[in-house]
């Protein structure tokens, strides 16, 4: 069977956004001093769930390819310090971070040789596919959340 179309949609949903929208766009024009900012004390700043994100994927990825990779402590290690600030340096680790590795699952996915619906050896009976599914919603979960949190600021305006 010729899985092409399939892989192919996968890394559209990961990329593409489909139904949502990307990441890419969720942080358009986000001001440099919005980065850090929270709606409220109760919810995240856009930074935080960014680098969230970014935690997350790192783990679901290496997770997927490293037996003996450890997983952070939860809920800590899967988020910034809360007192942590937005520095520019920070926020360019976050984008790079989430887009390098964006990119190899992107390629874990186009990856022809890899039977998708196989069972990662050390993966507790999950599969490829269940992990690249993962990082797919919970990405688009967490950019919904970004652009939640800019609506809250007034900083978002439909079809930018």
């Amino acid at each position: 069977m010729d899985d092409r179309v399939f892989r192919e949609a996968l890394v559209a949903m990961l990329r593409k956004g489909q139904a949502h929208v990307t990441l890419e766009k969720a942080l358009k024009g986000l001001p440099p001093a919005a980065r850090g900012t929270r709606p409220s004390p109760a919810l995240h700043s856009v930074y935080e769930e960014l680098e969230h994100m970014r935690l997350a994927q790192e783990d679901i990825l290496r997770y997927t390819l490293d037996a003996t990779w450890r997983s952070p402590e939860w809920p800590k290690g899967y988020w910034p310090d809360p007192d942590g600030e937005a520095t520019d340096e920070r926020w360019r680790g976050a984008v790079e971070g989430f887009r390098k590795d964006l990119d190899e699952v992107c390629a874990l996915a186009q990856g022809a040789s890899l039977d998708l619906t196989a069972t990662i050896p050390h993966g507790e009976g999950r599969t490829y596919l269940r992990q690249i599914l993962l990082v797919a919603d919970h990405n688009a979960y967490h950019t919904a959340q970004i652009v939640a949190i800019r609506k809250l600021l007034g900083d978002w305006k439909a079809g930018k």
